[in-house]
């Protein structure tokens, strides 16, 4: 979700509504020492700090049933950003800025971890668009990257074996005679027009080193630095003849398509490990949230 001019009314009324509640907030403090959340005003500002959690926590079940037309989606997003960041303000003004003792204690501290997830979130959902635009400029759909490899690998390997004129490969293949989804590994001539015999660094800087890193793409192999994969490319080119350029170059690129993937896989992995922590969080704060309502309203 970008934070673009649709939220400046949203930034506004937030605003405003924060510094009416300090405004107000400073001679109730002041009145009372120290102030109770069982005040009037104290609990005018837990009531609609919990109103505004309340809110945030429903996007989960808005987006798990979209059949739901109760609003329009993006509203409900910069909903959840803008009423999110005021309700810890406020419930903290309903705390008297203190965080108690036993489940209210563990409720405060969990606010505030869910709240900094929150603004990492937020920073991610609204940055992540523009690293993805420079960084992976190649971006594909995410389901799809396993197969794109796959084509990436046949790809390198019919280049290279088109310029060196031979090149075995083992490749998994299904083994119909053992159990279903079994593979076995099988060696695989791809044959072409190159001349192998002056072809020979290239095929063994090939073998040895990219084919592998197409295989299993990680950032710490030497070809998934730009600077680094650049250079080693660069002492291949004198070992042969300039005929060969084109093929090496070819082979730079897809290993350029190859660390794009792994750089959006990175992305997409953050993004998703910061709503595994923040999710579950953000519905156990909402649990806390209720008991204490319901140990006040009792005791």
């Amino acid at each position: 979700m970008l934070i673009d001019h649709t939220h400046k009314p949203w930034g506004i009324a937030s605003g405003v509504i924060l510094a009416v509640a300090i405004v107000a907030y400073i001679p109730y403090a002041l009145g009372h020492t120290p102030p109770s959340g069982g005040s009037l005003v104290g609990l005018i500002y837990g009531t609609v700090g919990f109103g505004f959690m309340a809110f945030v926590t429903l996007l989960a079940l808005r987006k798990k049933f979209p059949i739901w037309r109760i609003g329009r989606t993006t509203t409900w997003m910069r909903g959840h950003l803008w009423l999110g960041a005021l309700s810890f303000p406020l419930i903290l003004m309903h705390a008297g800025f203190l965080f108690g003792h036993g489940v209210t204690s563990v409720m405060m501290w969990l606010f505030v971890v869910v709240y900094a997830s929150g603004f990492f979130g937020a920073y991610l959902q609204h940055t992540m668009p523009r690293r993805l635009l420079r960084g992976v400029p190649m971006e594909t759909i995410y389901d799809q990257i396993g197969h794109v490899r796959e084509q990436l690998l046949d790809e390198a390997d019919g280049v290279v074996a088109e310029a060196c004129g031979k090149l075995e490969v083992e490749i998994a293949v299904p083994v119909v005679a053992t159990s279903v989804g079994a593979n076995a590994l099988a060696t695989v001539m791809r044959t072409g027009s190159g001349d192998s015999d002056d072809t020979a660094p290239l095929r063994e800087f090939y073998m040895k080193e990219m084919r592998p890193f197409l295989e299993a793409p990680r950032t710490a192999h030497a070809l998934g630095d730009e600077t680094t994969a650049s250079a080693l490319f660069g002492k291949v080119r004198p070992l042969v003849a300039a005929a060969l350029h084109p093929a090496i170059a070819d082979l730079e690129s897809i290993c350029e398509e190859e660390r794009q993937l792994v750089r959006q896989e990175r992305m997409h992995g953050l993004l998703h490990a910061w709503l595994i922590v923040h999710v579950p969080l953000s519905f156990a704060l909402m649990v806390f949230a209720v008991v204490h309502v319901i140990m006040a309203l009792r005791f």
